[in-house]
């Protein structure tokens, strides 16, 4: 089954909230991911909101990875798409979730793109839970 793209629509819980109230040291996750993922920067722009949160996107070649943070509910939702085949969007979300020191995380990887007989598209999901392996001292 071919596929135009991968999206991953990532809730990462339990992640420190000193970092998700930074947007410079996430717009520096962000751009160490994309090299994770073997992804092209084009452009990035992050956003800190008073008094507290971040959004922030990164444009890759591939497509675009950003984050909207809640630093009080220690919760980032994460969103990593890429099309083509030199990307690896998953080595991206590993990255950023060790990076924002997650505990938890409920990933949705969606196939988009998917060509129907009928010249129309549809997608597939497939989703998972995990606990990550550390704690942020709460």
């Amino acid at each position: 089954m071919e596929t135009i793209g991968f999206h991953y629509v990532v809730e990462a819980a339990g992640c420190d909230e000193e970092i998700l109230q930074d947007a410079d040291r996430i717009r520096r996750i962000f751009l160490e991911a994309a090299k994770a993922g073997s992804m092209e920067v084009k452009a990035s722009y992050f956003f800190k909101f008073s008094p507290t949160g971040v959004s922030g996107m990164v444009i890759v070649a591939e497509s675009h990875i950003s984050i909207h943070t809640w630093p009080e509910k220690r919760y980032a939702a994460i969103d990593v798409y890429t099309c083509g085949e030199t990307a690896d969007p998953e080595k991206a979300v590993d990255y950023i979730l060790d990076a924002i020191k997650a505990e938890y995380a409920h990933v949705s990887e969606i196939k988009r793109g998917i060509e129907e007989d009928d010249d129309t598209f549809t997608h597939m999901i497939l989703t998972w839970e995990e606990k990550l392996d550390r704690k942020n001292g709460k």
